[in-house]
């Protein structure tokens, strides 16, 4: 038996676009002689559809839609794929999340998913009901054990504390399945691939079943999906990897007697290095892409254009997602602006072939400076005037923005929004925040890596070379108020990814008690802003955004709440873990 592993990147909602899409990759399975083509979990209308699931017309629609993808199917193949199913049941939640078989034109199969994931992006438990059963569909003789996504989650045998009572992988194994197949919408993030690999390869190792695992790529706002779909033997060796980040269509023979799995093409059957700073530049690419021509409301991405590596960086992954000729940048020079901060961005722009624009703000700035001098008056220029200037450039990317359909990208990075080094109204104005859940270092690896790639200088060196700056008072450097940035990105990454305390994260790099609580400080005190900020690319497994869900007003003491259980924090960590 043939089957067809299809990796396809759907638009949220797009119920007639998705089907188009379904409907041609199912044709050409067809006409590759597959008896069988597995699509992603809820593929039909995109992942995550939020509360387009409370819409019953919405629901209707998806309903409508199967019944045409089975009815226009080639009669030779059957589909698997991912879609939301109503309860027929007058308790519960009024949906399941389901992967349906369709054959000979009606709905065959339907399988059910158990395990509803609540944790960082997923929430649904909010729509979805868990399914009761989970045993294997018998079609053509074949025991397919099909399961979604976080059904195959808790089986992980190096994991001390397990989140579900129910394992739905044993489940199957234990009715007889043959081979097992799970449709996934599993999110990017940075080892998320290797730790999905080790699971499929336990599971296999375990049961002795070959293992279809068929995943979404694509973006949707701020989740990017990095397909990467795979294919292992009985024995947990990887037969089969599409490739990361683009849509693809690969085929397999499997023996239902001898459950044996072959990749047609020897050439696919290998796995692909991962390389976390080309994934991270390959995510974040396709992040900017998709959500530009999924949305459909711009004509091209605007940036401001700083002459520091953060703009940089952005403006060189805009113009890959989008090429030159969708891409404007704008410098905007202040009276504290040094000379490089133009010359850098005319560089980057002829560099990469952008529209460039050169709107110096001096004149903005001091009709600010003369309306507010009698309020000012007695004050010493502080952090409002400083701001001034950052908004007055908010304001103007914002005016293009309106004049001309463009899409402001924001350019701030993790460490920034972190601690706070954003402007409200400012810097922080626009439709997307590409870097958002990238750390400064890595900012900075991106541009090597960029420049790698072309084989050329796109980011000017002396971009990369600078301190970092604001430029919004003479003399200004980020680190007059910060540790340097590998110290600090230390720090962020313990904190904000790892859940780590204060005394854990001192005491395991050396670092200063103080300096560390004063970083903490900051992260727990800037959450107002990160809540007005633009959606960003989540590329991390704790991004800021949807998947973290803090309270603005709050006084959390970790110094009392330390001395008051007088707990070794290391031990709580592990305990917790």
């Amino acid at each position: 038996m043939r089957i067809a592993l299809a990796q396809i990147n759907p638009i949220v909602g797009d119920l007639p676009g998705n089907v188009q899409k379904i409907m041609d990759t199912i044709w050409e399975a067809a006409q590759n002689q597959s008896e069988l083509v597995v699509f992603s979990e809820l593929v039909l209308c995109g992942y995550p559809p939020m509360d387009l699931l409370d819409n019953p017309l919405f629901i209707d629609a998806c309903t409508a839609a199967i019944q045409q993808i089975a009815r226009e199917s080639p009669p030779n193949i059957a589909v698997i794929l991912g879609t939301p199913v109503r309860n027929p049941e007058s308790t519960g939640k009024r949906l399941y999340n389901a992967a349906v078989l369709l054959d000979k034109g009606q709905v065959a199969a339907t399988a059910y998913k158990v395990l509803l994931p609540t944790y960082d992006v997923f929430d649904e438990y909010r729509y979805f009901e868990p399914a009761d059963v989970c045993t294997p569909i018998v079609w053509r003789g074949i025991r397919l054990g099909l399961h979604v996504c976080e059904d195959m989650w808790n089986n992980e045998a190096w994991a001390q504390f397990h989140l579900y009572d129910r394992n739905p992988i044993d489940e199957l194994a234990a009715a007889g399945t043959d081979i097992f197949i799970n449709i996934s919408g599993s999110p990017y993030s940075h080892s998320q691939s290797q730790t999905r690999d080790r699971l499929i390869l336990e599971n296999c190792r375990e049961h002795q079943r070959p293992f279809l695992y068929v995943n979404q790529v694509g973006a949707n706002t701020e989740i990017i999906f990095d397909g990467d779909s795979c294919a292992f033997d009985a024995a947990g060796n990887m037969i089969l990897e599409l490739p990361r980040f683009r849509e693809a269509l690969a085929y397999l023979e499997f023996d239902s007697q001898t459950r044996q799995l072959t990749p047609m093409h020897p050439e696919t059957a290998h796995t692909s290095a991962s390389d976390r700073i080309r994934d991270l530049h390959d995510a974040l690419v396709l992040g900017i892409h998709d959500y530009f021509h999924k949305s459909g409301f711009f004509k091209k991405a605007l940036i401001g254009l700083s002459g520091g590596i953060d703009s940089a960086v952005t403006c060189a992954l805009a113009v890959n997602a989008l090429g030159a000729d969708r891409v404007t940048g704008v410098t905007m020079p202040s009276k504290y602006s040094s000379s490089g901060s133009v010359t850098d961005s005319e560089a980057l722009a002829q560099a990469t072939g952008i529209e460039f624009l050169n709107i110096p703000i001096v004149p903005a700035v001091s009709a600010f400076d003369k309306m507010l001098a009698d309020v000012f008056a007695g004050h010493p220029p502080d952090v409002a005037e400083e701001n001034i200037q950052a908004r007055v450039r908010g304001t103007t990317l914002m005016a293009l923005s309106n004049k001309f359909n463009h899409l402001l990208l924001t350019t701030g990075n993790k460490s920034e929004m972190a601690v706070g080094y954003c402007t409200l109204y400012g810097d922080m104005n626009g439709g997307l925040a590409v870097l958002s859940d990238v750390f400064k270092m890595d900012v900075y690896a991106l541009a090597s890596y960029i420049n790698q790639k072309a084989g050329c200088e796109v980011i000017p060196e002396s971009t990369i070379q600078k301190a970092p700056s604001a430029e919004l008072r003479p003399g200004q450097k980020d680190q007059d108020s910060l540790p340097p940035y590998p110290v600090l990105d230390e720090i962020l990454r313990r904190y904000i990814e790892e859940w780590q305390e204060l005394e854990t994260i001192a005491d395991e790099t050396g670092y200063p008690y103080d300096m560390v609580s004063a970083m903490l400080r900051k992260v727990d005190a800037n959450e107002f802003k990160r809540k007005q900020a633009a959606p960003g690319l989540r590329v991390t497994r704790k991004a800021f955004g949807t998947g973290r869900r803090l309270p603005i007003v709050m006084r959390w003491d970790r110094r009392w709440a330390s001395e008051m259980t007088g707990a070794d924090q290391k031990d709580v960590q592990e305990a917790w873990e």
